[in-house]
């Protein structure tokens, strides 16, 4: 495995470790429906395909030669080299093929590396390795950025205590408490920068520095090939975005499950997001 393959080689390598009849598959991608299920992990395909959602005139780009390209490539490969079903899987049923010896690669979210390192949680973590995600025409976008956040509502009638949680909870003292009870490899990444630079997480978690150059490096001010009016890399920053998302997620999962070609999904997404940012006055 290079250190930056391309996903001809991520190809080469799925077919060459799928044997079906052994249960053992050559990769696991996200498949299951959803603006941030399927479409988190398709968007960096499509953007190192030389796609993107909209051009700058806010005209949905879905229906074209790049996304077409960057869809079809990824649901061939569910379809040759994936486990079945792959249209029901999101993030913690491919953790869990991937940590039970099931799948060869899997491309996702970094923090994956702590649960698949841990002895107590996977079989493979004693002979698992890592590289950057897979590039295709372009190495923009194809690593993405998200956070899980803690938020406190208006309407709680316990703001102080939550806002000492939230504290605590991303604490030195929270990953210090993690490190002993769980092993340090198992503490929460991308909480605070200091874990990074820690003895005791460099040794247990050897993919750290890796991580943390991912989680610097990603922009998403400058995440497409061609220039675009929003930001966001596996997805578009708009509240729109969630609704849109999903209906372009569904139709890709139907790709993938054998219901409908990739014609009728792109030309489905495309109208669907045509449609939501006209309604919402963005066309101008």
């Amino acid at each position: 495995m290079p250190d930056a393959p391309t996903y001809d080689q991520i190809k080469q390598f799925a077919d060459k470790l799928t044997d079906k009849a052994k249960g053992q598959y050559g990769i696991c991608l996200r498949g299951k429906a959803g603006w941030g299920e399927n479409m988190a992990y398709v968007s960096t395909v499509v953007n190192t395909y030389g796609g993107e959602w909209f051009n700058e005139k806010w005209q949905a780009q879905i229906d074209t030669p790049e996304w077409k390209k960057a869809v079809t490539f990824y649901s061939d490969l569910l379809k040759n080299d994936g486990p079945p079903g792959a249209s029901s899987n999101g993030f913690n049923e491919n953790l869990t093929l991937m940590s039970s010896g099931k799948c060869a690669m899997w491309i996702d979210a970094t923090v994956a590396a702590g649960m698949l390192y841990n002895k107590a949680q996977s079989q493979v973590a004693d002979k698992i390795g890592f590289a950057a995600a897979p590039v295709a025409v372009t190495p923009k976008g194809s690593h993405w950025l998200w956070s899980w956040s803690l938020a406190i509502p208006k309407t709680s009638k316990q703001q102080d205590a939550a806002k000492k949680f939230a504290a605590w909870a991303t604490s030195k003292e929270y990953i210090e408490m993690v490190g002993k009870d769980e092993g340090w490899a198992s503490v929460p990444p991308g909480t605070r920068k200091s874990t990074y630079a820690r003895p005791e997480y460099k040794q247990a978690a050897p993919f750290g520095d890796f991580v943390l150059k991912a989680i610097e490096t990603a922009d998403p001010n400058d995440a497409t090939l061609h220039k675009v009016p929003y930001s966001g890399i596996q997805f578009v920053g708009i509240p729109e975005f969630q609704s849109f998302g999903t209906v372009v997620g569904q139709s890709i999962a139907g790709v993938v499950a054998g219901q409908s070609t990739v014609d009728q999904a792109l030309k489905a997404g495309n109208a669907a997001a045509d449609r939501a940012v006209k309604q919402a006055g963005y066309q101008k």
